[in-house]
């Protein structure tokens, strides 16, 4: 028995709208991965407000050779920096990132840079074209001190006092 017109008809019509929702949230993932998503400004972390020391307490300062920044040596954006006073600086295209990195080798949040007691560690974040310290790819956290050079695409960045 022959399928009826209208049925061969409704089974293309469903085809062709299955096809377009397809590579409608195939351009939707992939716009995702390109812009990030947008964050409202409700969801934005918010500073905490802390009141300022007692002026007869000392503040603690760091040693002097500690690094305090994390620096980009050289690339397009060279001179660009951020302080590692907050103990992490996340590094990438994304708006919420502390060094904001325009280079198409660069993931939306790429790596990041963590500052605690046992000293200053990388930690590439699951990047497509990786992270390199001192030319070698990481795929964990890795130690890092003045004198190691960080890489992420085509931009160097080193640890500054």
């Amino acid at each position: 028995m022959p399928m009826s017109e209208i049925a061969v008809t409704l089974i293309k019509v469903l085809f062709l709208v299955l096809l377009w929702i397809f590579i409608l949230s195939v351009a939707s993932v992939i716009r995702g991965d390109l812009f990030g998503r947008t964050v409202p400004a409700s969801e934005l972390p918010q500073p905490e407000i802390t009141e300022a020391p007692p002026a007869n307490k000392k503040v603690k300062r760091r040693d002097r050779g500690h690094p305090s920044t994390f620096a980009i040596t050289n690339g397009p954006q060279s001179g660009t920096s951020a302080s590692l006073a907050d103990g992490v600086v996340q590094i990438g295209r994304s708006a919420d990132c502390q060094i904001i990195l325009e280079d198409d080798y660069v993931s939306t949040r790429h790596a990041r840079v963590i500052a605690n007691d046992n000293g200053f560690y990388v930690e590439d974040l699951g990047s497509t074209n990786g992270t390199y310290v001192n030319g070698q790819r990481i795929t964990q956290p890795t130690t890092i001190g003045l004198a190691d050079a960080v890489r992420i695409g085509k931009t160097v960045m080193k640890l500054e006092v």
